[in-house]
């Protein structure tokens, strides 16, 4: 990785880095221990009061703004779960045009991000954020990925996991959960050749923070796609969310790594992993799987570490250790 990638990556290095102004207000209407509510008040500490924030339904849209209250402290648009790319590209047109027309100061500097859930971007959405990556406008898209369609009755989406629960893939005799594998989202952003993508998970929040910085700095979009532990659908004490986001990371199930301007990085290096039962025993949604099923999810997670490690050209992430 080019040092000038490195210095623009480690721009919040301690916690005492982050600024301490509130832009999302709490009261909001979140489940009990839901971390996308860490995850969008850490996003707007990070991009700061000159932020348009344009919101797919979901989770969070749905429980930040029962009427008439709000927990937004900034300009906040709300938009259908497949056309939240499209509004947002709308938006970045319209604040061209009113600079050119010098209502709006040239010079300043006016964040726009567009946040979805796993519904509103792997399925419903996608659309509309391929156009507008393909045209290149310059929006930074946050996917806080809780891996099923919570808002509406933990239905499986694109980004449910192998052999996971949901009200849609029950788990009996013969349906053992969701078939396939979770579709590789950021790696179809990363198609597109934009000039950032990166994963990351609230458990790391100094990673994260940087993440959504560095994608606010570059020019054209950016895609940041953040794991989000979900206690209601994912089954477990909603006391546990940040310790089974760890979880993930520390088994290989979730890997923070990033490509900035074509160069690839692991950014939470992971030396030894701990066995995926680690991670999958604290959560409801796994528990009718067997040694068998559970095995089979430790070898799709093995050959994804492998792909990773050759991508960067060195062991980031380790063996499994019991």
């Amino acid at each position: 990785m080019s040092k000038q990638v490195a210095r623009k990556r480690r721009a919040f290095r301690l916690l005492t880095d982050i600024p301490r102004e509130e832009l999302f207000a709490s009261g909001h209407g979140l489940c009990a221990g839901c971390t996308a509510g860490t995850i969008v008040r850490h996003l707007l500490k990070v991009a700061g009061r000159n932020t348009i924030l344009v919101n797919a339904t979901g989770c969070v849209e749905v429980s930040t703004t029962t009427y008439p209250y709000t927990s937004w402290k900034i300009p906040w648009l709300h938009l259908a779960f497949e056309n939240a790319g499209a509004a947002a590209s709308g938006v970045e047109a319209a604040l061209k045009v009113l600079k050119r027309k010098g209502v709006i100061d040239p010079d300043k500097k006016i964040n726009i991000v567009v946040l979805g859930g796993d519904g509103g971007t792997y399925d419903i959405g996608l659309q509309a954020l391929s156009g507008m990556l393909e045209r290149g406008h310059n929006v930074m898209y946050v996917l806080y990925d809780n891996e099923a369609y919570m808002n509406t009755g933990i239905q499986r989406s694109g980004s449910t996991p192998l052999h996971a629960w949901t009200t849609t893939t029950p788990a009996g005799k013969v349906w053992r959960g969701e078939r396939r594998p979770k579709k590789p989202i950021a790696d179809i952003v990363a198609a597109h050749r934009i000039p950032y993508v990166a994963t990351a998970n609230p458990a790391y929040a100094l990673d994260m923070l940087n993440k959504f910085k560095r994608g606010l700095e570059v020019e054209g979009p950016a895609f940041v796609h953040v794991l989000q532990p979900c206690p209601t659908g994912w089954r477990f004490d909603p006391r546990h969310g940040i310790k089974v986001a760890r979880l993930a990371t520390e088994t290989g199930m979730w890997v923070n790594w990033e490509l900035d301007h074509g160069e690839f990085d692991v950014t939470v290096p992971v030396a030894r992993r701990k066995h995926v039962r680690h991670y999958l025993k604290m959560q409801g949604r796994f528990r009718h799987l067997t040694e068998e099923e559970i095995e089979e999810i430790q070898k799709w997670v093995d050959q994804e570490v492998e792909r990773i490690n050759k991508l960067v050209g060195r062991q980031v992430i380790g063996p499994v250790e019991e």
